[in-house]
């Protein structure tokens, strides 16, 4: 089945044309530079960018996979969760072209279709085994699954508070590092001690959900404390400040995760989410998993960020089986829980 996937849930659109996993074409627009001045996502600035971008993606990917809309055979969109008037860019304008084209349309949970990225490939297929644990970590979601099949997955644990994805963000702030932070603060750990700084690894062996806001805390304090804003940020201390923060950030993720697999009695597990670009986080899990002789299903790090590839991809899945099917009344769902039906209509 090939489908049309489009995402406009945060901070990048993004569109792209998948076919049982093979990604055909794919286009992102990423909004970074419109944010940076602000430490973070700016919700208006986010829509009016997404308005922009969203038909030209379109007609990019199409463009590029030789195809034009009538060759298709569905059309998936990001309903949830997200910021809502981001949302209903990408929203809209699937309705739009569902009513031009009559082709059919899906809602596709974002959250369960990053669960799912390591599926998609351009060459070979390596695609995970069910059941598998799925950790999702992101800069609005950290979460742990047990995903059954490609329709149905459990939550198993979730943040309490802060997401990883924000903690590193808060972390770089506080540093002046500029944002976004998970990739400043991994190029700045890798410099120091992760032994430094002896932290916090909140909740590590208490259960399957998170929280990193004790931790962020923490190490406000300790910057404070130490009087860490008058050094360069090349500077040692800060280094290993970062070093020990991004260690204790990991330690808890592949804890759980590992504690995941075996109550579950999974096949695996999968890294995914904007987070499972961190290559100590990657390395970390592997390991882990490999002390148990399971395997770790990770995605190429283009689609562990927010993509089109992951929604047309679960989008297939939901048309072939005629699930979350879109009409002219279907409204965007911020808060649309991974393992919940699609709110009525």
């Amino acid at each position: 089945m090939l489908v049309l996937g489009l995402e406009s849930s945060c901070d990048e659109t993004a569109a792209a044309i998948a076919a049982n996993g093979r990604v055909v074409a794919e286009s992102v627009r990423s909004q970074i530079d419109l944010h940076q001045k602000y430490g973070g996502v700016v919700p208006e600035i986010a829509s009016r960018a997404h308005l922009e971008a969203v038909e030209d993606l379109a007609q990019a990917v199409l463009r590029k996979a030789g195809l034009k809309l009538e060759n298709l055979d569905g059309l998936a969109v990001t309903l949830g969760p997200g910021l809502v008037g981001a949302l209903l860019v990408a929203v809209n304008f699937a309705k739009g072209l569902a009513l031009a084209t009559k082709l059919p349309l899906t809602g596709v949970n974002h959250v369960k279709a990053h669960a799912q990225a390591p599926f998609l490939y351009t060459d070979s297929p390596n695609p995970p085994t069910f059941p598998y644990v799925a950790l999702v970590a992101s800069g609005g979601h950290t979460s742990l699954f047990l995903v059954e099949d490609h329709l149905n997955l459990k939550v198993l644990g979730q943040t309490l508070d802060d997401a990883a994805g924000e903690a590193f963000d808060k972390f770089a702030k506080l540093l002046g590092l500029g944002y976004p932070g998970g990739a400043v603060v991994e190029k700045l750990a890798a410099k120091g001690r992760k032994e430094a700084y002896q932290l916090a690894r909140p909740l590590i062996r208490e259960g399957l959900n998170f929280s990193f806001s004790g931790l962020k805390t923490q190490v406000r304090l300790l910057y404070e404390a130490e009087n860490l804003d008058n050094r360069p940020h090349n500077h040692p201390d800060l280094a290993n400040l970062a070093a020990s923060f991004q260690e204790a950030v990991i330690e808890v993720l592949v804890a759980k995760l590992l504690t995941a697999v075996k109550m579950t009695g999974a096949t695996g597990a999968v890294l995914a989410g904007g987070v499972a670009c961190n290559g100590a986080l990657r390395e970390a899990a592997q390991v882990a998993l490999s002390q148990i002789n399971r395997p770790l299903w990770t995605s190429p790090v283009k689609w562990c960020a927010d993509n089109g590839a992951m929604i047309a991809f679960l989008g297939a899945k939901q048309l072939e089986k005629g699930q979350n099917l879109l009409d002219l009344a279907a409204e965007a769902q911020p808060r649309w829980a991974a393992d919940s039906p699609m709110p009525t209509l």
